[in-house]
């Protein structure tokens, strides 16, 4: 689950002052208490910063705010429209304040105030001042005397909610001055007075420009402090030629039913109902397409339409306080909902089709009567649910409800499938595959209609199959799922096991054929009974729910927060860093946009080794990026913590640089002189136009392009090591890998009982996804019938989470005589255009793609072109022991004629890996025989130090792989053998259970 909003807001004096007066200006600074440079200095194409009178706007927080039991939210991590933190609020009896012009709205001149105040309480005398704008019209009544025209109507706004009554000035504007109306975009009116705000609502229908439009009671109060009710029943019909409307408040009334002009109102996102008298929503509310932005709250609903499903642009739902007893499963249709509120309702369940609002982050339940959270809302990662005042794990007050039928999950039936089993069959019951590594499959009961024979397999994580994007890791080899064309009628869960990871985002990517694409993911550990290592703890699962089979692989990535701009601003702030925030302004995009944001950390003791610098301190990499891809119309205001160590009392702000970064040309450009940088006591902000790459650094040194793309560069790279080992048994076969440096002890310790060789390379660096090659030289060759082999060279593909490891069969060049003392060669392939010019010259020897070099040793040979070894090749063995069951070597033997084209299956049901059998089978290609022999002899060495059972396993083995004539002759072989063992301890008249004196008796 997603940390609680208060965990991962910042502190900042900048948040503070938005949470206190939620009044945004493009362009103006919130930091002036704390700002230690001096003004920052005009950024072209900004917005000017409006003057205001600080007497002024404490005054319009008066007027805005007069609920003094009104709650104050701060901002919460995440994506938060502009329009929606200023319309959220207003449900709690607060008056309606326009989502794009606030200040505006708030900022009546002083004199307008001085009359208002005057006329409303005798006791306040303060002086107004003479426009020269005022009106020569008289608004009295309905409005006071002192009231000027100026104080009221702008050039797009009309403001009429401050005065009782005041609804009925706007006929008479509009008899006198119908031209200045025509334009106007933002109208707000009481509902207090009826004869005024049914004049009103005549005048509506010719105000076709207008964009937001409040008629709400609630902003006046009665002589005992009681707020008074609007009186708003419904709309005229002629409302619907409002074609512009994108905001309509028509809160605190007493609206029994939804205006049905409502329906035609096209581009209308932000819709505000609260704390009126609705008992039910029309079944065609779906037509209102472009809503974004729904409250609800406080009426007397019992039961929502099917048809709230079809809104999809939907992002806030509030339905509190409200008389709902369940929802209906359409609710999961609403993709981009981003926040849900629910609270004092009487719910006594969830649908269960909630688990697909996969944007879904905060769920707001209290104060109902839930008594179960369904388990599809734990996979939902970002989601953050308040469950306050709930029965939650309580049995059900007598009587108890009947469960949904759908609701009672029946246990699927198990499937566990071995390495040779890559085919399985799924009924319409569904099933749980368990596949070898630690992978499952969950297919649901219902997702298929007929029994299908369905098939995967693990691809090598070469770069056809692989493409990573900038900082990705791969955690985990391509699984192939197949058929690729079949449809499931449900989703069906594909977990992938993946390596761990530290302060990154793992995910499973999706490839179609074409390209590979980014899947919702959840993280969890694999089933109890089901483990990639017999014994071991169940593997990490990266899970996601598809329709159709591909390809699917588990990669690392660093954390990415997105969310999408309209034309009313956001904000977005970093999950991995809530100090990083972008806030876009109104009107900075005319269509919607997709942003994306990647925060990297980066290493301050690292920078400061690579650029040599030990005063030198770096931030975090912004990697920001957006759909379509083009300038902003207003400056986008970025916040981003200082960098380790440097605050705003102690900075030099001449040390200090913000470096734009190209990742298409790989430049970085010091851009400090072209933007406004201000710095307050923890954070650098600046103003941007168009997305890329950002980094703030503070160095004593001259801070220069080449010098920044070289430490990007280096640190994307790890730092690796070569092993190159022989197997002790069998010089010839010789394993190569490429391990991390942190890596390599530690495989090697693992390994030295069955392998010798030289000790690890050099140190030197690779790029994750990145091609190199081995070479056998001086003496040695290589098969050119060995997999991956080309032009005498072995591919490989770097992956620091991956084994890169190959095993293959070497042998001297023809006319070699005596020991072999040859080399093998480590190579780049293609060397990346941006690697570092110090990585490209450190090479040694004549080829410039150098990276290492390891010594080999192969023994002579005998005059029948085999190694002369100490050892024979199958050494003496028996196996077993004649209480448990016992077979000498002849029984072996003999066994081994009878399995031909079988040793493969036998071998994998033994336990034998598939590289082990792939090396057996290279090496006896031409020899049946002797791959079988090797196959079982490898096997019964290895059972040589198991203990007592040896027999019995290689019974089930053979039973289990189709063999049962096998297995019968082996059992009676062991029978006679315990018949044999038995007669002897009587013969001898000694008691069974000595065992070894009867082994040396025989």
């Amino acid at each position: 689950m997603e940390r609680s909003s208060e965990e991962e807001a910042p502190t900042d004096e900048e948040d503070g002052d938005q949470a206190a007066c939620l009044i945004r200006t493009p362009g103006r600074s919130e930091d002036e208490e704390v700002k230690v440079t001096p003004a920052c200095k005009p950024f072209t194409g900004g917005v000017p910063e409006p003057s205001m009178d600080i007497l002024a706007l404490r005054l319009c927080r008066g007027l805005v705010h007069q609920d003094p039991e009104k709650s104050e939210t701060g901002p919460t991590s995440g994506v938060m429209s502009e329009s929606q933190t200023e319309v959220v609020e207003p449900e709690r009896d607060a008056p309606s304040v326009s989502p794009s012009s606030l200040v505006e709205t708030c900022s009546p001149s002083p004199s307008s105030l001085s009359s208002y105040f005057s006329s409303k309480h005798h006791h306040l005398d303060l002086s107004s001042s003479s426009s020269s704008s005022s009106s020569v019209l008289s608004l009295t009544p309905p409005l006071p005397p002192s009231v000027e025209l100026s104080a009221l109507l702008t050039d797009t706004k009309l403001t009429l909610d401050v005065y009782k009554g005041g609804a009925a000035a706007l006929p008479l504007l509009w008899g006198s001055v119908p031209g200045q109306l025509r334009g106007l975009q933002y109208l707000r009116l009481g509902s207090e007075d009826q004869p005024a705000v049914d004049a009103a609502l005549e005048v509506l229908p010719h105000l076709t420009e207008l964009r937001s439009l409040a008629v709400r009671g609630h902003c006046f109060y009665d002589s005992h402090g009681d707020p008074l009710p609007g009186l708003l029943t419904t709309l005229p019909t002629s409302v619907s030629s409002l074609s512009d409307l994108v905001h309509l408040d028509l809160s605190f009334n007493r609206l029994s039913c939804l205006p049905s002009c409502l329906l035609s109102l096209p581009v209308l996102t932000s819709l505000l109902l609260c704390n009126n008298h609705l008992s039910a929503l029309p079944p065609d509310i779906g037509q209102l397409s472009s809503l974004t932005y729904l409250s609800l709250l406080g009426n007397e609903l019992v039961s929502l339409p099917q048809s709230l499903g079809q809104l999809q642009a939907l992002q806030t739902l509030d339905i509190s306080h409200n008389l709902l007893q369940q929802l209906p499963d359409e609710i999961g249709s609403l993709e981009g909902l981003v926040k849900l509120e629910l609270s004092h309702n009487k719910l006594k369940q969830l649908p269960e089709s909630m688990g697909s609002l996969l944007a879904l982050r905060e769920l707001v339940i209290y104060s109902n009567d839930i008594r179960l959270i369904p388990h599809c809302l734990n996979k939902l990662p970002l989601l953050k649910i308040d469950v306050r005042d709930n029965p939650l794990g309580r049995p059900p007050t007598p009587p108890p409800l009947p469960p949904a039928p759908n609701q009672a999950e029946t246990k699927v039936q198990e499937l566990h499938l071995g390495c040779n089993q890559h085919s399985f069959c799924v009924s319409s019951a569904g099933c749980h595959v368990f596949l070898p590594g630690g992978a499952e499959l969950l297919f649901p009961p219902g997702c298929l209609v007929t029994t299908t024979r369905l098939k995967w397999v693990e691809k090598r994580p070469e770069r056809k199959w692989v493409r990573l994007e900038e900082h990705d890791t791969l955690l985990s080899r391509p699984l192939e799922l197949s058929p690729h064309g079949i449809t499931f009628l449900k989703p069906v869960e594909v977990c992938v096991p993946y390596h761990r990871t530290k302060r990154r985002e793992v995910v499973v990517q999706k490839f179609d054929g074409g390209s590979w694409s980014t899947l919702p993911t959840v993280l969890r550990r694999g089933s109890e009974g089901h483990s990639s290592h017999p014994g071991g703890r169940p593997a990490r699962l990266a899970c996601c729910s598809v329709s159709q089979f591909s390809w699917f692989m588990a990669v690392s990535r660093p954390v990415k927060d997105s969310c999408s701009v309209t034309p009313a601003g956001a904000l977005l702030v970093s999950s991995a860093d809530p100090g990083v925030k972008l806030q876009f302004p109104p009107d900075s995009t005319l269509q919607t946009r997709s942003i994306t944001l990647q925060v990297l950390q980066v290493s301050v003791s690292e920078v400061q080794a690579l650029c040599g610098d030990p005063q030198a301190r770096v931030s975090s990499l912004l990697c920001l990026s957006q759909t379509p891809s083009i300038d902003f119309l207003q400056p986008i205001k970025v916040q981003i913590p200082l960098p380790p160590g440097v605050t705003g009392h102690t900075v030099d702000t001449s040390c200090l640089h913000l470096l734009h970064g190209d990742p298409t040309a790989h430049t970085w450009t010091d851009i400090t002189s072209q933007v406004s940088l201000d710095v307050t006591h923890l954070y650098a902000i600046f103003y941007i136009t168009h997305f890329s790459w950002y980094w703030l650094w503070y160095t004593t040194q001259r801070c220069v392009g080449g010098v920044v793309r070289k430490v990007y560069q280096r640190l994307k790279q790890f730092k690796v090591q070569f092993l190159v080992l022989q197997r002790k048994t069998d010089p010839s076969q010789v394993m190569l890998q490429c391990l991390p440096s942190n890596k390599v002890e530690s495989r090697v310790k693992s390994l030295s009982e069955r392998y010798d060789g030289p000790q690890p390379s050099d140190l030197c660096d690779l790029l994750e996804g990145e091609q190199f090659f081995a070479g056998f030289e001086k003496g040695l060759d290589i098969s050119t019938e060995s997999p991956d082999c080309v032009a005498g060279r072995l591919c490989f593909v770097f992956y620091s989470s991956m084994k890169n490891l190959k095993e293959v069969y070497i042998c001297p060049d023809q006319g070699q005589k005596g020991p072999v003392r040859g080399q093998v060669s480590f190579y780049r392939g293609e060397i990346p255009s941006n690697l570092p010019e110090e990585v490209a010259r450190k090479r040694k020897g004549p080829d410039s793609q150098w990276l290492s070099t390891l010594p080999l040793r192969l023994p002579a040979l005998n005059s029948e072109n085999n190694f002369i070894m100490e050892e024979h090749q199958y050494p003496p063995l028996n196996l077993g022991d004649p209480e448990s069951g016992y077979l000498t070597e002849a029984n072996l033997l003999s066994i081994s004629l009878q399995i031909a084209k079988d040793w493969r299956v036998i071998g994998i049901n033994l336990g034998l890996s598939y590289q082990e059998l792939d090396r057996i089978q290279f090496k006896y290609r031409d020899n049946l025989g002797a791959l079988v022999l090797e196959m079982l002899f490898r096997w019964a060495r290895g059972q040589s130090s198991a203990g007592p059972g040896a027999a019995s396993r290689l019974v089930a083995a053979l039973m289990e792989s189709g063999r049962t004539d096998l297995a019968e002759e082996i059992e009676n072989i062991v029978s006679i053998g315990r018949r044999k063992y038995s007669e002897s301890l009587r013969r001898v008249g000694l008691e069974e259970g000595s065992s070894s004196l009867a082994e040396a008796q025989q």
